[in-house]
């Protein structure tokens, strides 16, 4: 938000947010901590007793809302962040042909039907994905998040011009390693000499259910004084049945969830970390946030090999290893990589100069000068 206020020529900007139950912001410009010139204007949802119900009549009325808030507050643009938002800011165009632009421009149907989350025969999928194929046509500008993307979508004949590619970026300083919080964390955690695997993150949907506590098991057989910390909004109770039913040790796994403020601080006691993302031919096109802020702390990802422009990073340049489920001795050939890592002494120092190539803020602002013009600070 705070890179496209710095355009010169942008004088406001109007965050509109979908806000569904009685849960919603109270003061939400405070809550939210907005920068100068940016007002929250909040839609209020409503739910009925069926989801697609609800889905049918969020399309019908939200169109017709926006184009109003558009007309009254004398919006110019649209950028809607994520290709279901950007479904929306599409009937807006079809409305008044308001321009619009996508950032997190991702094939969202395909993840959703790879993982098993939607049918390609349901209509969750099928509208979905005609939504996509109208942005791409229709955006005066798009934003994937990976570079596998970006040429995919120039191959399908997306003039090179709307297309920018911005991965999803990470903040350096807020995740960077704290020696201090390590020692503190691990000495709680009683697992002062222990090499810590560490993941963030939710089970099932895009991501390994009871594949990953496989994973954790493989390590505790193989990595001498291995712990595990996870820290997860899934229920507790199924996150303990699952390492039950994986015959592990509960005694060596530390298991709690954090506001995303915390997390660099079990970051900075890990070694290692999970990404364990389902694989499938639209994963190429992923942009993991939890991989930039791993980097960003220095930690080597163990990683689903396939998974966006990370899979070959990781293989280029280091940063972690990638395992394949289906290749047999792919997982042990991983851990035996990441444990070479942890051998170096300066890995902690170097694995976060990826972060900083690849995840820098720095290209949300480079974006948007693209498409929107100079910042406000390189005027002459």
């Amino acid at each position: 938000m705070q890179r496209l206020v710095g355009i010169r020529d942008i004088e406001r900007v109007l965050l509109v947010t979908l806000e569904r139950g009685e849960a919603s912001l109270a003061t939400p410009d405070t809550a939210l901590q907005l920068p100068e010139k940016v007002w929250h204007m909040p839609i209020y949802l409503k739910t009925y007793g069926l989801n697609l119900i609800t889905k049918i009549n969020d399309f019908i009325r939200l169109p017709k809302q926006l184009h109003e808030i558009c007309k009254q507050e004398q919006i110019h643009f649209i950028v809607a962040h994520g290709t279901p938002a950007g479904a929306l800011a599409f009937k807006v165009w079809e409305k008044c042909k308001m321009p619009f632009y996508v950032s997190l421009f991702e094939p969202h149907a395909d993840y959703m039907a790879e993982s098993g989350v939607w049918s390609k025969s349901g209509l969750k999928y099928k509208f979905q994905l005609r939504w996509e194929k109208r942005q791409k046509k229709h955006a005066a500008g798009l934003m994937p998040v990976a570079v596998n993307y970006e040429e995919l979508l120039i191959k399908e004949g997306v003039p090179i011009e709307k297309v920018f590619m911005v991965p999803c970026t990470v903040n350096p300083n807020a995740f960077k390693f704290d020696s201090n919080s390590r020692i503190a964390m691990r000495l709680q955690m009683k697992c002062e000499g222990a090499t810590v695997g560490i993941y963030v993150g939710k089970y099932g949907g895009l991501y390994y259910d009871q594949e990953a506590f496989y994973l954790y098991k493989r390590c505790l057989e193989t990595i001498p004084g291995f712990r595990l910390i996870i820290l997860s909004p899934h229920p507790q109770e199924e996150i303990l049945q699952h390492l039950g039913q994986s015959g592990i040790d509960k005694a060596k796994v530390y298991i709690t969830s954090v506001p995303h403020a915390e997390v660099p601080v079990y970051l900075s006691a890990a070694d290692f970390a999970f990404a364990t993302y389902k694989p499938g031919p639209s994963k190429r096109f992923l942009s993991p946030i939890k991989t930039g802020e791993y980097w960003a702390n220095g930690l080597p990802v163990l990683l689903t090999e396939g998974v966006g422009d990370d899979s070959d990073i990781i293989k280029c340049e280091g940063g972690g290893a990638t395992f394949n489920l289906r290749e047999e001795g792919s997982v042990e050939r991983a851990l035996e990589k990441i444990q070479q890592i942890l051998k170096d002494p300066a890995h902690r120092q170097e694995i976060p100069r990826l972060a900083q190539k690849y995840r820098s803020p720095e290209r949300i602002r480079e974006a948007y000068e693209y498409f929107f013009g100079q910042s406000k600070e390189e005027q002459p």
